[in-house]
């Protein structure tokens, strides 16, 4: 087990936040905020997506999962705190090829967790086989999918969080 934290944390210092983003051009960024802001406009819920190179120094002494990062980057951000807690934060840890998504209670309370789940090993599989922006995208639809069904757009549908990518 030691030797596997031993190895991850060098993986994470011997790649540079530079290679493993550049997988997220400025162009497919670009169309990711633009999906977003599509998105958003069928229904009440909020998208936020991030992409990480690489874990903080502190994340890695702490063996700091995944997922625990989601979770910090999801309060951090302020996603939970939207008007009908519909807020979804996809996270991807580029390094450790982990995508996680975490979601308000609002939505929370109304999908499954297999439903994230599986929309998070199918990004990661497109990761694998190198469509990054076309995996990113199709679970975009999927999300804006059960956000439509649960939480459709009315006439006042204000965009509370931004939509462009965050990069940590």
């Amino acid at each position: 087990m030691w030797k596997a934290t031993i190895l991850r944390t060098l993986h994470h210092f011997v790649v540079p936040d530079w290679w493993a983003l550049r997988s997220f051009p400025k162009s497919t960024l670009l169309r990711i905020e633009q999906a977003i802001a599509a998105s958003e406009s069928a229904h009440l819920g909020e998208l936020r997506f991030v992409v990480e190179a690489s874990q903080s120094l502190h994340g890695l002494l702490h063996d700091q999962s995944a997922r625990a990062r989601a979770v910090e980057l999801f309060s951090q951000l302020g996603v939970w705190d939207t008007e009908h807690n519909s807020g979804v934060l996809i996270y991807v840890q580029l390094v450790d090829r982990r995508v996680e998504i975490v979601a308000d209670r609002g939505i929370n309370a109304r999908v499954e967790e297999g439903f994230w789940n599986a929309i998070c090993r199918r990004i990661e599989a497109a990761y694998r086989a190198g469509s990054f922006e076309q995996g990113t995208l199709l679970a975009l639809n999927d999300v804006t999918a059960v956000l439509a069904e649960h939480f459709p757009a009315t006439g006042d549908n204000p965009d509370e969080l931004p939509n462009a990518p965050g990069i940590c």
